[in-house]
């Protein structure tokens, strides 16, 4: 049985001056967030009592507190022994807030509430929503906009801000006694809360170095200090003094020198004068047009000085071409949460895929109850969602990311009475959104990204027409035919997944009703047999989908002939039906051949999805980007698996220095735990371009790791390169645990110093954990 230490009981004087400092603090994060005297933070500081939902059954009244660092949510728990850390979730967590039934639980358990009392709580990570219930409309809108406003003020703050809001957090944290003084203890304590081992002789000397006052305490001026000392950047310091004078002032004119010579920025003139207004905090240098120390390390930490090429944050490229020629953002059985035998399908899944930029949904449909379709996997024991639901969920979330055209990837098991309504509810739901004729009268070749803004295609089974190769005209008295029928959840290597399809005794042939076919214009699904005969040229709006194995094999053997099939046709590809685990396969190889519709599991996190989400957040994160001219040339000769001389671009010599690290976070939330990171930079491309490389380990360092080591990397083909930074905690005795990383295609790589702002293992940006690097690109001889 564990022993709980009883704390000693504090006096009524005790506890008012301890509430005072608490209400103090809360009021200091509250003006750090801009957020003075805001009303709304004020009720969710003070906190509520609300219903939180998880069943028709279970409806329980919890009371719910933001902390007095602006950043943590606390929640009551009836649990026995819950750890006080599993009480607490950060505002960082949070996606969203949805006010109303806006998630299945509430749309299922509290249909019986108001609207306006109801909000949810959606995380960033695979954690399940949170459904709660207001007693009052007033309580409800406070949370809604209150935590709609810290999460806003939050996102916007500058990196120092952060990192200034983190340590003082963090401070606050290691003060055991409340009493605003920090103990040498305490010191000690404060640095593993921060990811740093400093022995004792270390610490003491900080401690003595801080503490002038001689009374064995910092507070005040001495923690000031102590926190200056913690955040100096000396590789910055170094870079500064180069450009600045004796007073400590850059001038623009050196401002410029380092632009242009050191950053590489072309526009240097022009971008200095801004880049002092925008990022200096000293009033004097700004009226000089000089720059401070502080002002340049909020330059090198802003977007300006990242890594990906800011420019590239919006739509670039041109979207005026075929659809063809586009690499497509795409998600395989989007429905799923989990893995592919078991786990629970969700319409809250369609949401997170569009949101991450995904243009290509799947949806297995299945006869449902009471006349109406649902979606799940085939033979499994994955649970089950209308497809009414989904197609509402798509609707409303299809151009919340990107305003480019999304395209539903139909795999239809139903009846022919089942597709009618299918039809029906996808016409009724998404009106004048869906898709239902020819661009333009455009009958020859796909129209563009451009003209198809706001639009949702239909991928599926088409009728057999005489006619229009579109489709719209011709034989139009045809109700319902047989057409071939395309089972991927068929294709799963599990045993009761194979009894399953023994019993049912599948067919190879679907009957398809006219209702489903006439949503299906540009895109029609039909078996491949083959690259085509030059004399004899498919229809260009017919596609197939392969598994990842036929795929690559196309892409072995047949690369060049892949490449010139996908400049006219679009080829989905899907993983293979071992991956019951929802595992991904590597996207490289088959974007190298010019497949646009490359669909993963997003889900499932890991290298695959870094290198996705990687490759996407290019052209504005938009889910389109188009493919190098080599891939989109009908004249091309181009080969990944066999490179020649050719128009594929210069080759470039990429030199790479990992100078530090900052703030990287805890792996292991034990306090005694602190990281020893190290850098693994890989770069994915064509086969010669692959490659990777790492640098020493730090131990016991994961606040401020310095590496200085530096890399060189030949790249053949710079168009198809990605470069990913990994950063792990060492471990000798088992796997290394996985930290944070970044993932950007070659193309957008800026040169100079740069930082790197880490993404979690589901691909979201901590809030001050970087990586500080030099980039140089050089063409090789």
């Amino acid at each position: 049985m564990q022993c709980f230490r009883r704390q000693p009981k504090r006096s009524v004087s005790q506890e008012n001056i301890l509430r005072e400092q608490s209400r103090r603090v809360a009021a200091l994060n509250g003006i750090r967030l801009g957020l003075k005297d805001d009303k709304d933070l004020k009720f969710l500081l003070k906190g509520s009592q609300l219903l939180k939902v998880k069943s028709g059954s279970w409806r329980k009244e919890r009371f719910y507190k933001l902390q007095e660092d602006c950043k943590t949510i606390w929640q009551e728990s009836k649990k026995v022994l819950r750890s006080p850390e599993s009480q607490i979730f950060s505002i960082e967590d949070i996606r969203d807030v949805r006010s109303g039934h806006k998630t299945e639980g509430m749309e299922k358990y509290a249909k019986d509430v108001p609207e306006y009392r109801c909000f949810s709580i959606i995380f960033k990570d695979q954690r399940k929503n949170l459904d709660l219930i207001a007693s009052s409309e007033d309580d409800a809108n406070h949370w809604i906009s209150g935590l709609g406003k810290i999460i806003a003020h939050s996102n916007s703050m500058n990196q120092k801000q952060k990192l200034q809001h983190w340590i003082h957090t963090c401070l606050r944290k290691a003060d055991k006694n409340k009493d605003n003084k920090m103990s040498l203890k305490e010191l000690k304590n404060f640095l593993k809360e921060v990811n740093i081992e400093v022995d004792d002789y270390h610490a003491k000397k900080i401690f003595q170095h801080c503490d002038k006052s001689k009374t064995e305490a910092l507070e005040d001026d001495e923690i000031e200090e102590f926190y200056k000392i913690l955040t100096e950047r000396k590789e910055i310091d170094k870079i500064f003094q180069k450009y600045s004078d004796a007073e400590g002032f850059m001038s623009c004119q050196n401002l410029v020198r380092f632009l242009y010579e050191t950053q590489q920025e072309e526009d240097a003139v022009v971008a200095a004068p801004a880049l002092i207004q925008r990022y200096e905090p000293n009033e004097r240098a700004k009226r000089g047009n000089a720059m401070t120390k502080d002002g340049f390390l909020m330059y090198l930490l802003s977007d300006d000085g990242n890594i990906f090429n800011s420019s590239h944050r919006k739509v670039y490229q041109d979207m005026t071409q075929p659809l063809s020629h586009y690499l497509v953002s795409s998600s395989h059985n989007t429905y799923l949460m989990e893995d592919q035998l078991t786990g629970p399908s969700s319409t809250e899944a369609y949401i997170r895929a569009l949101t991450k930029g995904c243009r290509c949904v799947e949806l297995d449909c299945w006869d449902g109850p009471n006349s109406e379709p649902i979606i799940y996997h085939g033979y499994t024991l994955t649970s089950k969602i209308l497809f009414s639901d989904v197609i509402k969920a798509i609707k409303n979330y299809a151009f919340k990311t990107s305003p480019y055209p999304v395209i539903i990837s139909l795999e239809n098991h139903c009846s022919v009475d089942q597709q009618k309504v299918m039809a029906q509810h996808m016409t009724t739901i998404l009106q004048d959104m869906l898709l239902v004729a020819p661009v333009d009268g455009n009958k020859s070749q796909f129209p563009s990204p451009e003209q198809l803004k706001g639009k949702i295609l239909v991928k599926g089974k088409k009728l057999s027409r005489r006619e229009d190769p579109t489709g719209t005209n011709g034989n139009n008295n045809l109700e319902a035919e047989d057409v071939s029928d395309e089972d991927e959840a068929a294709e799963i290597e599990d045993e009761s997944v194979k009894t399953e399809i023994q019993q049912k005794g599948k067919s190879d042939t679907l009957k398809l009703a006219k209702e489903l076919s006439d949503t299906v214009v540009y895109c029609k699904s039909v078996h491949f047999n083959g690259f085509e005969d030059p004399s004899h040229p498919r229809a260009f709006y017919e596609m197939s989908s392969f598994t990842e194995s036929k795929a690559l094999k196309l892409a072995q053997e047949s690369g060049t002939s892949f490449i010139h099939h996908n400049i006219r046709h679009l080829s989905r590809i899907y993983p293979a039906g071992w991956r019951t685990d929802s595992s991904n396969y590597n996207p490289i190889d088959l974007w190298n051949v010019g497949c646009q519709i490359v669909a993963l599991n997003f889900q499932t996190a890991g290298t695959e999805m870094d290198v996705y989400q990687g490759r996407f957040q290019d052209n504005g994160f938009s889910g389109y980007v188009l493919k190098p001219e080599f891939l989109r040339d009908e004249q091309t000769k181009f080969n990944p698996k066999s490179i020649t001389e050719g128009t594929w671009g210069t080759k470039k010599k990429l030199l790479l220095k990992i100078i530090s690290g900052q703030q990287l976070p805890k792996v292991n939330k034990s306090k005694n735990s602190i990281v020893d990171p190290k850098v693994t930079v890989e770069i994915h491309g064509v086969q010669q371009d692959n490659n990777k490389k790492q640098t020493k380990v730090i131990e016991n360092n994961g606040f401020n790791p310095k590496w200085d080591e530096e890399f060189t990397f030949d790249i053949e083909i710079p168009a198809l390169a990605l470069v990913r930074f990994v950063v792990e905690d060492f471990d000798m005795s088992t796997k290394n645990d996985f930290i944070g990383q970044y993932t950007l295609p070659f193309t957008s790589l800026k040169q100079g110093y740069r930082h790197i702002h880490l993404l979690t293992k589901n691909g979201d940006p901590y809030s001050s954990s970087t990586l500080f690097v030099y980039i140089n690109i050089q063409d090789c001889d």
